[in-house]
């Protein structure tokens, strides 16, 4: 949340070194409260829901399939994003790079942008699945999801690494920090959501198209494809509408530049809002768990004894739209 602060901002180096005090920034007393019940709702949520979801895909289910482990990986950084929020709430006063700052936001930006990289990855199984039926079986494995789960980490956490490094060299990195005189290592975030933005919509797209052009004389069949098609757009529709205000003020900060101290807390502000908004797809996922997906409803509602025989016809490879597309 924006709050008043006071220091020394860098202008651009062009133009030499200057001094500009930041007088505080004064926000409305109801937007301060509505933000920490916000804050405290989406903590309390997101950890409860997040938190039984790892424990449904850990301890309930029998078998490991494609969709489990994506989403397993995608409950494990919703949580950890919402583990490091108190730190990031506590910390967004800082105005200097302090160590904890640094950690904290660290954290809190390698888990938004795993998460946005495994919305992707799951976007990207449902399209060989649907469209690519027969190279499915070659590509699509448990295994092959580890492997792509543990590829996605080394590359988000390598990446926020160096824009720490990056954000160093260009005068600060933690969320408050004005003194900074470059933001071009903001566009490491701005990779990390447009590219996964453009293959998310190509792949519902295409997914969206195969199912409508498949034939559905079986009123099961196409009550299932209808529901996967609105599963589609509902987790597309979230995606955008949590993720794209922010990136959008990203966008706009390193295309302007700001070097006032006005213009610096002008997009301080959005930043906060916007990254509230962000934040709220942690709860959203879980509940896309437990009402969208298959599994996770049959292993958190029946019991264990019943489970092993419904979840091998789940997980068959004969049968591909449920697993593919549950998310």
């Amino acid at each position: 949340m924006v709050t008043g602060l006071s220091l020394e901002a860098s202008g651009n180096s062009s133009l030499g070194t200057m001094n500009v005090t930041c007088e505080p920034l004064m926000e409305p007393y109801a937007l301060k409260i509505f933000i920490k019940i916000y804050s405290v709702m989406l903590l309390v949520l997101g950890l409860l829901l997040n938190g039984l979801a790892l424990w449904v895909f850990c301890r309930r289910m029998p078998q490991w399939t494609e969709t489990r482990v994506y989403m397993t990986n995608l409950a494990m950084s919703d949580f950890l994003l919402l583990c490091s929020l108190p730190f990031m709430l506590s910390f967004v006063k800082d105005t200097q790079d302090t160590l904890r700052c640094q950690l904290s936001q660290t954290v809190y930006m390698v888990n938004r942008y795993m998460s946005i990289s495994l919305i992707m990855a799951i976007s990207v199984d449902r399209y060989v699945a649907v469209r690519h039926p027969l190279h499915a079986l070659r590509l699509r494995s448990p295994k092959r999801a580890v492997a792509i789960c543990l590829v996605l980490w080394v590359l988000v956490v390598g990446s926020i690494l160096l824009r720490l490094y990056l954000g160093q060299q260009e005068g600060g990195f933690c969320f408050r920090s004005y003194s900074r005189h470059n933001f071009s290592s903001t566009t490491f975030s701005l990779l990390g959501f447009y590219l996964p933005l453009a293959v998310l919509v190509f792949c519902s797209l295409q997914v969206v198209t195969a199912l409508a052009q498949r034939p559905t004389a079986e009123t099961g069949q196409a009550q299932a494809t209808r529901k996967a098609t609105r599963m589609i757009w509902a987790n597309l529709i979230v995606f955008i509408v949590c993720f794209l205000p922010l990136h959008v003020v990203l966008t706009m900060q390193v295309a302007m530049r700001p070097s006032s101290c006005e213009a610096r807390k002008v997009f301080s502000f959005a930043l906060s809002i916007t990254s509230q908004l962000s934040n709220a797809n942690c709860c959203l996922d879980a509940i896309c768990y437990y009402y969208m997906a298959k599994e996770f409803k049959d292993a958190s509602t029946r019991p264990s004894t019943h489970r092993s025989q419904d979840s091998q016809s789940l997980t068959s490879p004969k049968i591909a739209l449920p697993d593919s597309l549950d998310m």
